[in-house]
């Protein structure tokens, strides 16, 4: 599938790292500005490439399921995401994974799944990572 091209910006943001896994990472407007560590580290943990991943995927996710609920006159404000992000050994070197569950109250197991389904069909960082990565989505009642 081809990707689609903006037709028009709504927001743009730049970050900028230094020193790779090890180093720091800072956006523009200075509201991120995190010193990284390597994943794992259990003396000294600090942020690395896949929890800031997984907190903007997670993010933009929900934003996703409460338009695709919206658009259905339902409210799942209270609704929360987690996305867990693995990073692991592939073929040819390494990868990402994603496992997103889609915690959404006030519907049942079926109505869960098929908001989350639409969501990821919509949010931007699952177009972004379709046909590229294994995203595993789970929509369960809250």
């Amino acid at each position: 599938m081809p990707f689609e091209a903006l037709t028009e910006t709504l927001y743009t943001i730049s970050a900028t790292a230094t020193g790779g896994r090890e180093g720091r990472t800072q956006s523009e407007d200075g509201i991120v500005d995190l010193p990284l560590g390597k994943p794992g580290s259990k003396s000294n943990p600090k942020a690395n490439p896949e929890t800031l991943f997984a907190a903007g995927y997670a993010a933009c996710f929900d934003g996703a399921l409460n338009l695709m609920a919206q658009n259905e006159g339902l409210d799942t404000s209270a609704s929360t995401v987690t996305a867990s992000v693995t990073l692991g050994k592939t073929e040819t070197g390494v990868g990402l994974a994603v496992e997103l569950v889609a915690h959404v109250p006030g519907v049942d197991e079926a109505k869960a799944q098929e908001l989350a389904d639409k969501a990821h069909e919509f949010c931007p960082y699952s177009k972004a990572t379709r046909g590229n990565i294994s995203v595993t989505v789970k929509g369960v009642p809250a």
